[in-house]
């Protein structure tokens, strides 16, 4: 990996790596995360600014399940997402959503817990509006009705307060499930591995369909942040053993700096956790 660095060596961000892009290897785990919250924290924005949107974060949950329940319960979260976007008071409310599946293990029970962490683009008049508006109980018997399952006893619903609110936008972009968890011996990682690839881990519908369009279009570029920070140092790390080791420190050229300086923030050096 290849980090650039200040003049204190402290502030550090990566510039350049030989990833294998692996959705299980924790290094692009964590690199995809931050891309993610770059670019979700951007659409939002963009959707607060320019169509005049406010945002609602939702969890769906459900009881756990065993490893081979699991695959079937995330189809099944999935058909019964479907089904709570397409009820009218929904439809009439949602503009356009981002949707992230997260599976967690617990590893007393020896079981598995998928959720959903979804962010709502709804009108502004949405808090204020009785007829549009959902409470969380409203949500509750929605997701009930929708997966056909009484006992589920939980959501979480709360109105987002800023676009630039880390807390929301890290539980949408973060792992879809933490190495802590996959890694805790091969009969566990296999479940994983096993439910988990080949499936889509963020959607992206509506408003946010449209925004996600222009990102990748580069028509959003206005709202990126100029990163501050004056690079003069480049770090080279190898893997070791059990973790990466930094080979050499090299000073960049004028003519380097000038390259890579005065940059737009690109996702691997925005906040992380």
């Amino acid at each position: 990996m290849l980090f650039l660095a200040d003049k204190t060596l402290e502030k550090t961000k990566l510039h350049g790596a030989n990833s294998c892009k692996h959705r299980f290897c924790p290094v692009c785990s964590w690199r995809k995360s931050r891309k993610n919250a770059l670019k979700i924290s951007i659409l939002m924005q963009y959707l607060k600014e320019e169509e005049n949107k406010e945002f609602v974060f939702l969890t769906l949950t459900a009881p756990n399940v065993k490893a081979d329940e699991l695959d079937d319960e995330i189809q099944h979260y999935n058909k019964s997402f479907k089904r709570l976007m397409e009820r009218k008071e929904v439809k009439a409310a949602v503009k356009g959503y981002v949707r992230k599946l997260e599976v967690t293990y617990n590893k007393e029970r020896d079981d598995y817990h998928p959720h959903f962490h979804v962010v709502l683009a709804v009108n502004k008049s949405y808090f204020t509006d009785t007829k549009a508006y959902i409470t969380r109980n409203r949500w509750l018997e929605l997701w009930q009705k929708s997966t056909k399952n009484p006992l589920i006893t939980q959501v979480d619903v709360r109105k987002v307060k800023h676009t630039d609110n880390k807390k929301e936008v890290s539980e949408i972009a973060k792992y879809s499930a933490k190495d802590s968890d996959y890694l805790q011996n091969e009969k566990v990682f296999d479940a994983f591995y096993n439910t988990l690839s080949g499936k889509r881990l963020i959607v992206y519908s509506g408003l946010f369909k449209d925004a996600s369009r222009m990102y990748e279009n580069k028509e959003l570029e206005k709202y990126k942040e100029i990163d501050p920070t004056q690079y003069i140092f480049q770090l080279f790390f190898h893997w070791g053993q059990t973790e990466y080791i930094q080979t050499e420190q090299k000073l960049m050229t004028e003519e380097m700096q000038k390259e890579v300086n005065n940059k737009m923030l690109d996702g691997e050096n925005i906040e992380g956790e």
